[in-house]
């Protein structure tokens, strides 16, 4: 084989090589929003958009660094998180939370939980002075 035809061949290897690893990785690093219990089904690492049942109340354990909490899913199930680490700011304003885990048993085994809260430029109505 000559070394122009060599190198293309090299080179051919390669192309194909990067791109079956970047479809690979791609597809190992997309992680997909579902509910409770569809994320109970899958068994993989996911991210459920729900609120805090505040009810059901919080916990910090400083000796193992969890923090725990119940969170209820747009469909209204509910199940126990929990975090390793400390409670995200603004928890307890927050108007909805993301959480990123997968669910052992009947508890959601968090990466990470994100917080949204209420925007501090949105107004009330009624706050509105109308100016005619």
């Amino acid at each position: 084989m000559n070394p122009k035809t060599l190198r293309v061949v090299i080179a051919i290897v390669l192309v194909a090589g990067l791109g079956t690893a970047s479809v690979y990785f791609l597809q190992g690093s997309s992680i997909e929003y579902t509910n409770l219990q569809r994320a109970g089904q899958l068994g993989k690492t996911v991210q459920v958009v729900g609120t805090w049942d505040k009810p059901k109340g919080m916990n910090y354990d400083v000796e193992s660094n969890i923090f725990s909490f119940t969170m209820k899913d747009e469909q209204g199930k509910s199940m126990f998180v929990e975090l390793t680490g400390a409670k995200p700011n603004n928890f307890e304003i927050a108007t909805s939370i993301v959480v990123k885990g997968r669910v052992e048993g009947n508890t959601l085994k968090a990466s990470h939980v994100l917080t949204k809260c209420p925007s501090k430029y949105e107004g009330n109505a009624s706050d509105l002075k109308r100016t005619t």
